[in-house]
């Protein structure tokens, strides 16, 4: 539960009641605009990169496993959270890159901590997963 607790509820349009702490808590608000595993990854491979900056097509290659559409819905979100800086240059054909903003620069270290912790405790969360 959120510590933002609120004495009233609010109604949805599917009669449900929400409890207005949920709206106001900063761990539901911020968390599930980049807590998705493509967000979280173009966040890591930015930061790994060794520049820093990475083209669309680079990002695509490194990130094989992700469509093209769905890399680029994710790289538009992460602009419009102030986390990802995007730079197009005057050119034919245009030429964008992409960089972790300061706030995404401020992200990092808890993505890395998160990723340290997830290669730790792979196997005893992943419980799924087939070994040899």
């Amino acid at each position: 539960m959120c510590i933002f607790a609120a004495k009233t509820k609010i109604m949805v349009s599917n009669k449900k009641e929400i409890n207005p702490a949920y709206m106001a808590c900063p761990i539901r608000q911020v968390v599930s605009r980049f807590g998705d595993k493509w967000s979280l990854l173009v966040l890591y491979t930015l930061s790994e990169s060794p520049s820093g900056v990475m083209r669309f097509g680079e990002l695509r290659n490194t990130m094989t496993d992700c469509s093209q559409k769905m890399l680029s819905a994710t790289l538009k979100n992460l602009e419009a959270m102030n986390l990802v800086c995007r730079k197009v240059y005057p050119e034919v054909p245009p030429r964008v890159e992409y960089r972790l903003s300061e706030t995404g620069l401020s992200l990092m270290p808890f993505i890395t901590r998160l990723i340290g912790w997830a290669k730790e405790h792979f196997h005893d969360v992943v419980t799924d997963v087939v070994t040899d």
